[in-house]
């Protein structure tokens, strides 16, 4: 969440910052938690004066009753104090109950290099690869993936809907090697350590991370239990610190897991729903850091390029896109997309996105750090990125390598994994 002292020390810088997001129901609700914090701030200041005023009628009653001298008007006039404090603790513990979830629903403040537009605005910074060229025209995935036998939509649709694909076979296969591929990057090259996290995590995780309360409608929910299936590893990964002190020593932290992933995409009916492209479970590897706030910069240049590495190896050719104002997600503070190009659709798809959070999440789940032995705790900075997303990058690899007979070139890279050096359509 934001930072309320910064909201009541500059409420119309930080109004200009949250109206690059383009969204007007954010500056609003500032407005109410001025109101609710102004309100919070006169009552406390009332209750500390009562209480203060107490402690001394209190210790005026014992000193008579020390001398016993009589102290019935005090008495009395004790009790209408408690009363008082009671009521005015009862009136603050309702505003505390109205500015949290309010505070909940406020967006991260931007990075100021972050572009202002909407979608519009993207900006490409990176570009990596050449674009494939064929001397026919090149397949969709579906099709490719059918007739190579390792893809069942019909099957998935007929188990559990519309969105829920089956790998069969090699790409059942295919998934493990791009796990082990990605894994094994990560962890020997890039430092990460690798974490085999719950997939289902209470509220106060998916709150944590800003899930919660601004998407509820794109999580699966257990509820019998108060669980939901995590949209992300990113979700347990981070509140493996919630509420928990760091020692400077251990930062930067780089823990990384691979995990199905379920979204419900309440919003995106009917859009991008054929094949792999957009689906409600996916398989994903998730890199998640923790920083000192000084190195933030520097850890999301760093998180960005390890994701690219994945990409390079697999000699997909990417983008790098710098996320406009109005683009960017509800908890972070700068995104950059990688989009890989994807031949047989004729397209670009996002496949990773690298975000800072900055102190956001950090603040929601109590996370921080001590600079040094007896320093006063500072919040840490949060970054994640995909590294990577298998549906789209299965449809990359499977578009972008096909041949004209409808085999599949698997990158050298990524061929020791999968046993095979190439996809070769059914008799």
């Amino acid at each position: 969440m934001i930072d309320i002292k910064r909201l009541r020390q500059d409420p119309d810088a930080t109004r200009a910052a949250l109206a690059r997001r383009m969204d007007p129901s954010a500056i609003a609700t500032l407005d109410r938690i001025l109101a609710l914090d102004h309100a919070r701030r006169e009552l406390l200041l009332a209750s500390e004066t009562l209480k203060a005023k107490r402690n001394a009628e209190t210790e005026q009653v014992a000193q008579l009753k020390r001398e016993r001298k009589p102290a019935d008007e005090l008495l009395a006039a004790l009790k209408l104090s408690s009363d008082e404090i009671k009521l005015i603790d009862a009136r603050l513990k309702t505003v505390d109950d109205s500015l949290e979830p309010e505070l909940l629903t406020v967006p991260n403040i931007l990075l100021a290099d972050v572009p202002d537009g909407d979608a519009t605005k993207n900006r490409v910074t990176r570009t990596w690869g050449d674009i494939p060229k064929f001397d026919f025209t090149p397949k969709p995935h579906w099709d490719l993936g059918t007739a190579l036998g390792i893809l069942d939509l019909e099957n998935g649709a007929k188990v559990a809907g519309s969105g829920f694909p089956i790998l069969r076979g090699m790409g059942a296969k295919l998934v493990r090697a791009l796990a082990n591929f990605m894994l094994d990057l990560h962890t020997k090259e890039h430092g990460y350590e690798e974490v085999a996290p719950p997939y289902l995590v209470n509220k106060a995780s998916m709150q944590g991370t800003g899930q919660l309360p601004k998407f509820g409608d794109e999580l699966y929910t257990v509820g019998a239990d108060g669980l939901y299936l995590i949209p992300t590893s990113e979700v347990p990964l981070t509140n493996i610190y919630r509420d928990t002190i760091l020692d400077a020593s251990v930062l930067p932290v780089a823990v990384c897991a691979w995990t199905p992933c379920f979204r419900r995409e309440a919003g995106a009916a009917g859009k991008d729903t054929r094949g792999l492209i957009r689906v409600h479970q996916f398989d994903k590897v998730e890199l998640v850091r923790l920083c000192r706030p000084e190195d933030t910069e520097a850890q999301h240049e760093l998180i960005v390029r390890q994701a690219e590495t994945v990409l390079e190896r697999l000699e997909l050719p990417y983008r790098r896109v710098a996320l406009a104002a109005g683009d960017t997600g509800f908890h972070s503070a700068r995104t950059w997309d990688l989009e890989v190009w994807a031949a047989g659709v004729g397209t670009w798809l996002e496949v990773s996105s690298a975000s800072t959070f900055t102190d956001f999440q950090a603040r929601r789940a109590s996370i921080r750090f001590r600079p040094s032995a007896g320093a006063k705790p500072e919040f840490v900075h949060t970054l994640n990125a995909s590294g990577l997303a298998f549906p789209r990058t299965i449809i990359a690899l499977l578009e972008n390598n096909q041949a004209a007979d409808g085999s599949v070139r698997i990158p050298g890279a990524l061929a020791p994994y999968l046993g095979t050096d190439r996809l070769v359509a059914r008799a």
